[in-house]
């Protein structure tokens, strides 16, 4: 049955399936990759659940690849089947999305412990140089990884319209390394949120290392905890752990965080299609509790705020690169990896890079960058303040003096 599947849907790329009973071949060319499984006993696990078991599969041994072609297996079947979901959880999903992502204040503080609070070593191992674990921008082919960070964090600052001396609310600030660019290149005051111990730990090295810990702080806290009010907020990457039943409640905190004439940027990965539940392999191994949102949850959530949309931009294909360059660093990094943390964790890490990176290219997965104001008149009337000459003048004061 499974050759018969294969058959019928493998048309973009050339996959090769090796069996102990033989190698068969699927496909008209392009892209190709060797699939080098156990038994058939591994195919009836995955045809039975392929959200789940396809991963759990691989991290077990039971099946591996050519050379450097995980990412193009994985793209082949993400490309060329339909994605019915994680088996029989479509059938639930109103009470599997209550139940994964009942993200109250302590658990989400173990969630992100799950997985941001691994060693720094490790992420200093595939990121840039300054520690951006979000979508990266990239505004010419061939960018390298650290210019499309760049890049993504002077787009974000001309999205603040930044004044100097202004107060600025990084919700999910990471390693520090936005909240330290804005400070370094707009003359702000940046405090940042983050529920990670080891976040804070580094963040706060980083910012004496250089100097800037007059002019941004660290604080371990959840955004619902966090009191006070700033001329602006953004959020990198965050919003992916909230979880359905407080985007609301997240949305509301914006909205009473902000000033009156603030600015707040979110950026969030997001979907192009209806809502859904998170894949059931992520969320066992690397994101408990998250969950990426469609389109209409955000403005269903929004709309009862007095925050309005004054822009929103959907970044297509950058996260697919910025995986992809992830990919190859980590792979570059692997026996390094595997001495350190062993080799199931190194196969569950690529796997989940490798996934991450084809569901970015072939499924609806984008990146969603909303600017919201309480008032219309807080930000110019089109988009070519983005775009001006790097020497131009950076000040919001002067952006507003074009006609409305």
């Amino acid at each position: 049955m499974y050759l018969r599947l294969l058959d019928k849907h493998i048309h973009h790329g050339r996959l090769h399936l090796h069996l102990p009973s033989g190698v068969r071949s699927f496909g008209d060319g392009g892209p190709e990759a060797h699939w080098f499984v156990r038994d058939r006993r591994t195919i009836a696990r995955i045809l039975l659940d392929p959200g789940l078991e396809l991963g759990e599969t691989y991290l077990d041994g039971r099946w591996t690849v050519g050379e450097g072609e995980l990412l193009p297996l994985l793209e082949i079947l993400l490309r060329d089947f339909d994605q019915p979901g994680d088996g029989m959880t479509r059938w639930f999903t109103p009470m599997w999305r209550l139940l994964r992502q009942w993200n109250r204040v302590g658990r989400s503080y173990r969630n992100v412990a799950r997985h941001y609070d691994l060693d720094e070593w490790l992420f200093r191992r595939f990121l840039d140089r300054d520690m951006q674990y979000s979508c990266a921008y990239f505004t010419t082919p061939g960018m390298s990884l650290e210019d499309a960070q760049r890049a993504k964090c002077r787009h974000l600052m001309g999205k603040l319209l930044l004044e100097p001396g202004q107060q600025v609310l990084d919700i999910g600030c990471g390693w520090g390394g936005l909240a330290m660019f804005l400070a370094e290149h707009a003359g702000v005051h940046v405090t940042g949120l983050t529920l990670s111990r080891e976040q804070l730990r580094v963040a706060n090295e980083r910012a004496r290392h250089r100097g800037l810990q007059d002019r941004v702080e660290f604080r371990l806290a959840d955004y619902r905890e966090h009191t006070g009010h700033y001329d602006r907020i953004v959020s990198v990457g965050m919003f992916e752990h909230v979880g359905a039943p407080y985007h609301r409640r997240f949305m509301q905190r914006v909205s009473e965080l902000l000033l009156p004439d603030g600015v707040a940027v979110l950026h969030t990965i997001g979907r192009g299609g209806p809502p859904t539940t998170t894949n059931s392999w992520i969320h066992r191994h690397i994101f408990p509790g998250g969950y990426i949102p469609a389109l209409s949850e955000l403005s269903r959530a929004l709309e009862p705020e007095s925050l309005m949309v004054c822009d929103l931009e959907v970044l297509r294909l950058h996260y697919a690169l910025t995986l992809e360059s992830w990919l190859e660093r980590f792979s570059a990094q692997r026996s390094a990896i595997a001495g350190r943390l062993g080799e199931r964790f190194c196969r569950m890490w690529e796997f989940y890079l490798a996934i991450c990176a084809a569901s970015f290219r072939w499924s609806d997965l984008v990146v969603f960058q909303m600017q919201m104001t309480h008032h219309h008149h807080i930000v110019p009337t089109t988009r070519d303040y983005l775009y001006r000459p790097v020497d131009a003048p950076a000040t919001g004061r002067i952006l507003h003096s074009v006609p409305r």
